[in-house]
């Protein structure tokens, strides 16, 4: 059944990520700092060993990538710079690891190439094949990233590779490290895996060529200015991400209507890591919020999962989705205009643009003057 206020599906490890955390619950969070603790410290053996075994890419190769576990817009933002960069005139294409991707035999895969999908949605993962829904460079799968840029190589001539979720993959020697910081969400109570929500430790930033502070204008900023202070080591850039249409899929195209949700009965459906900003989007859009049905991260709907929406869309004007989810929900036979995604859309200032394009393109001449020299 669906609820009437969202409540994010999250994990309940999760819980015991607040900086307030009651009295009660110490003793438990204690227990995963000493684990958080052996986690480090084999991090920090992982990174040691790869960095002595790093190869470097034939091709220039840009990443995003975050410190802490989901929600922080890596997907919308990839997607941003990969379509930035082809404005420029560059042959770009996108390599994402595809989490919880189908097993498969192929140390890589083709997802897409101009647009259209090479391999199903369970054996390229969700998020490559809702980018391939609107990015018309090749994208590619591979748990080893280097193997996904040689097949994209191989295709023809490419000028750049944007590594989606790709900070922690130092097996790979990359020409530009991004590193993107929810602003609402920033680092929870700073600790790392399971006692906290952090990958590495905020230090890690060191290794990044920009940080990217993601704001999705649904509160105030939860970077302490302790945490600000370490990340202005870096160049700090800001971007923006607001909705931008409703999409509507029809026989596998998804085509783009204008944002109307004012006044209207929506069921929101999500299966996200943190589902609280598109709650707080729909409502922005004065979308009368009648159910939530809160899915968790990567969810794959089931016929019973349809049937409950179905269900549920009697006493409503329309189901709104997020596109990621759409991937997975528009094989079902849903009424006529009924199902919709909110289309997300990235932007940034002219000046801290012009900044990204200019580390980027920087990087490329250098590349290309050493490989002259």
């Amino acid at each position: 059944m669906p609820s009437n206020e969202p409540s994010p599906n999250r994990p309940r490890i999760e819980r015991l990520w607040r900086r307030d955390l009651p009295a009660p619950l110490l003793p438990i969070w204690a227990g995963l700092a000493a684990a958080a603790g052996f986690y480090r410290a084999g991090v920090a053996a992982r990174h040691l060993y790869w960095r002595m075994m790093k190869r470097r890419a034939p091709v220039l190769t840009v990443s995003v990538g975050n410190l802490t576990v989901g929600g922080n817009g890596k997907t919308p933002f990839t997607l941003f710079l990969a379509r930035r960069l082809q404005s420029h005139g560059l042959r770009v294409g996108i390599v994402s690891r595809g989490y919880q991707r189908a097993r498969s035999k192929a140390r890589a895969e083709l997802v897409a190439d101009g647009g259209a999908l090479k391999i199903s949605l369970e054996d390229a993962g969700d998020e490559p094949a809702m980018m391939a829904k609107s990015f018309t460079g090749p994208i590619a799968v591979a748990r080893r990233r280097l193997d996904g840029i040689e097949l994209l190589r191989k295709l023809g001539p490419l000028d750049a590779v944007i590594l989606d979720d790709g900070f922690q993959h130092v097996r790979l020697n990359r020409d530009v490290d991004l590193v993107l910081v929810g602003n609402e969400r920033g680092f929870g109570n700073g600790w790392m895996i399971p006692a906290g929500p952090m990958r590495e430790p905020i230090r890690a930033v060191g290794r990044a060529d920009a940080i990217v502070v993601m704001n999705f204008g649904t509160g105030a900023s939860a970077i302490r200015p302790s945490q600000m202070k370490k990340l202005t080591a870096r160049k700090i850039l800001h971007a923006s991400v607001r909705p931008r249409a409703l999409l509507v899929a029809e026989n596998g195209v998804w085509r783009e209507t204008p944002l109307g949700l004012g006044g209207r009965r929506v069921l929101a459906v999500s299966g996200l890591a943190d589902s609280s900003a598109f709650y707080a989007m729909l409502r922005e859009l004065d979308a009368d919020l009648v159910g939530v049905f809160d899915y968790p991260d990567h969810h794959a709907y089931t016929n019973a999962d349809w049937q409950a929406m179905v269900n549920a869309m009697r006493d409503t004007d329309l189901v709104v989705t997020t596109e990621k989810d759409l991937v997975k929900l528009e094989r079902f036979p849903f009424p006529r205009d009924s199902l919709y995604a909110l289309r997300l859309e990235v932007t940034m200032d002219a000046a801290d643009a012009r900044a990204l394009d200019e580390l980027i393109l920087n990087r490329m001449t250098a590349a290309s003057t050493a490989a002259d020299a």
